[in-house]
């Protein structure tokens, strides 16, 4: 099972944020808009999850 520092949370524009799994990413990223559309696949919008999605 996947531990929470297997991931790493990443932010758009907005400000929402994603959480990614660390094997997934290519290189060092640190917003949405440098993932590959294949990484985003793999990314979880941490808002929706929770219910605190920014407005």
């Amino acid at each position: 099972m996947p531990d929470y520092s297997d991931y790493v949370s990443i932010y758009d524009k907005e400000g929402n944020e994603y959480a990614c799994p660390l094997g997934s990413l290519k290189g060092q990223v640190i917003s949405t808009e440098k993932l590959t559309e294949k990484e985003k696949e793999k990314c979880l919008n941490t808002g929706e999850i929770v219910g605190t999605e920014r407005i």
